[in-house]
């Protein structure tokens, strides 16, 4: 459960567990997309590039998990005082940390892709 007001969410059942909070909020597929995607330029991104590399987002999603990736410290946006107005989007020095992990998650994906997918098949067939 999101509690918007403030931003958090909350377990029902273990509303303390530090790790359900926070992987709740990373966990999401726009989220880790999101990170790996501004994670390949490092001089940061607009708005607009984020939305061409990620196709498949709406901008509505990309907004709301770019503010709930910078709400946990883990996106830094800065907007320039230009006309038309410019924001670029960079990952933060805890984000940094993070990315790693990620890419050990990403890199497990493709390793175990074909025969996770072959499972998936036989599973579906023996149903």
């Amino acid at each position: 459960m999101t509690d918007t007001a403030s931003n958090f969410i909350t377990d029902p059942i273990f509303p303390e567990c530090p790790v359900r909070n926070i992987l709740a909020r990373i966990a999401g597929k726009w989220a880790l997309l999101i990170l790996i995607t501004l994670d390949k330029k490092a001089d940061g991104m607009r708005f607009s590039e984020l939305a061409k590399a990620i196709p498949d987002i709406s901008q509505r999603m990309l907004s709301t998990t770019l503010r709930s990736l910078e709400a946990d410290g883990l996106v830094s946006r800065k907007a320039y005082p230009e006309v038309p107005p410019r924001v670029e989007y960079t990952l933060t020095e805890r984000a940094h940390t993070l990315i790693p992990l990620v890419d050990s998650l990403v890199d497990w994906s493709l390793e175990n892709y074909k025969d996770i997918m072959e499972d998936r098949r036989r599973f579906d067939k023996n149903k």
